[in-house]
């Protein structure tokens, strides 16, 4: 049975991861038709610090209130407009993604710091590659772009830079966990 404290703990990180996620979309550069944001950052350090179930309340949390109007995604926009429009499948494929993730993360064993780091990479990887693959698809049909335009608008110019916030997330996570017992004894049972 899940006591007071660590059900109050874990709506305060959904709550928090919540809020992290709309604040990181609003800090938006416009690079096409996909703002260039830190939520692939804040999305891998939740992949890796929250239990499973706390990751996924807070990106449904977090795609609930944005479809409800709430200016949580980039740009300060909201509505359901913004999960149906062009750009709308990275969003859902957030959710898809952070789900790929997470099975990834339960199927592979824990064995020291090192692997730590290169399993959460890969489970981030999985992450990026599943929510690519949901913004592509849904660009190519809203906006009747061709896979090769598609593509070129909407990933390639964050493939980079996308890597680059996965591994820093990674680190900046297995540093936190490190950190904070109260974090590595609950994430211990995953």
């Amino acid at each position: 049975m899940v006591d007071r404290k660590s059900r109050t703990r874990s709506v305060a990180y959904v709550g928090m991861t919540v809020a992290l996620l709309a604040v990181s979309a609003w800090i938006a550069l416009p690079l096409g038709p996909v703002p260039f944001t830190l939520q692939t950052f804040v999305l891998a350090f939740s992949l890796m610090v929250l239990r499973p179930g706390e990751c996924l309340a807070a990106l449904g949390a977090y795609l609930l209130l944005g479809a409800a109007g709430v200016p949580v995604f980039s740009g300060m926009r909201g509505g359901v407009g913004m999960i149906l429009g062009a750009t709308g499948g990275f969003l859902w494929g957030f959710l898809l993604g952070a789900v790929a993730a997470l099975l990834l993360l339960k199927a592979m064993p824990l064995r020291g710091e090192r692997s730590d780091a290169a399993r959460g990479f890969a489970a981030c990887l999985a992450f990026l590659l599943v929510s690519y693959a949901c913004g592509w698809i849904q660009l190519m049909a809203v906006a009747g772009m061709g896979p090769l335009p598609a593509f070129l608008a909407a990933i390639a110019p964050f493939i980079v830079p996308d890597l680059a916030k996965l591994a820093v997330a990674v680190v900046v996570a297995l540093a936190v966990r490190r950190a904070l017992p109260s974090l590595r004894k609950a994430r211990a049972g995953r």
